[in-house]
């Protein structure tokens, strides 16, 4: 039996949306709402890896547990490594689940998906993707594209992801959904790895994993949930969240 936990890496420094975890939405900080989806999810315990105190005070005033790590991580997947092992020494979590601290809007149905490929035991790494709908997201480079193998209804096995638009040719195309179930050796040996040649080119770590042997499988779902990067972005997980709406 797996014991999954999510963990939702979350950080103050934002390029486009400084103090981003900590926007307000609807009186509630973003995290807060971020953290309720997790809940929602009711997988395993849920913890923030914040980089700020006042990350973790605004989760622990929401009534949630948050964990302060280290500021300098290179990436999500470090500081969630850095969580687990200070909150469960002894590894009774088996797998962790990423969930970025910036997706609001996240569907409990979503988070649940993702554990669906890791009842595999040959699956190191489960992800998401959702057909792209809109003619302009297929060229669009901070789209990600996954291109995979049917392996069972609703499940591929990750071949590559790029920004470019791909694979060519008519058909669909798949848009990544940058949330992670990890086994916990798999996240071990990730975050031990430098960097590779494909990652560092593409700007896309899940290909470290790729270029290392790792097996990635991707869970489909009907709709990507809104990643806000930007005040445009905010505004529309605003009117997304609005009393009376619904966000899955």
């Amino acid at each position: 039996m797996s014991s999954p936990i999510i963990l939702i890496p979350a950080r103050m420094a934002s390029t486009r949306l400084p103090g981003k975890p900590l926007a307000d939405i609807h009186g509630e900080p973003m995290i807060a709402h971020v953290w309720r989806r997790a809940v929602e999810a009711d997988v395993g315990p849920v913890v923030v890896a914040a980089d700020d105190p006042a990350i973790v005070r605004a989760v622990e005033a929401a009534g949630g547990r948050a964990i302060l790590t280290r500021p300098d991580h290179a990436s999500g997947s470090d500081r969630v490594f850095e969580a687990i092992g200070a909150i469960d020494p002894g590894g009774r979590h088996d797998i962790i689940v990423n969930l970025q601290g910036d997706l609001p809007t996240i569907a409990a149905h979503g988070v649940r998906a993702i554990l669906g490929p890791l009842r595999d035991p040959s699956v190191d790494i489960a992800t998401l993707a959702t057909p792209i709908t809109r003619p302009q997201e297929r060229d669009n480079p901070n789209v990600v594209k996954a291109v995979g193998a049917v392996v069972a209804p609703g499940r591929l096995r990750a071949l590559y992801f790029t920004r470019a638009s791909a694979p060519w040719g008519e058909g669909e195309l798949l848009h990544h959904i940058g949330l992670y179930a990890w086994r916990r050796a798999a996240l071990a040996r990730f975050v031990a790895l430098p960097p590779s040649p494909l990652e560092r080119r593409e700007k896309l770590e899940q290909l470290r994993a790729l270029e290392a042997g790792m097996r990635i499988d991707i869970a489909l779902i009907d709709t990507a949930p809104l990643g806000v990067d930007t005040p445009d972005d905010l505004e529309r997980a605003r009117q997304m969240l609005a009393p009376g709406s619904t966000h899955g």
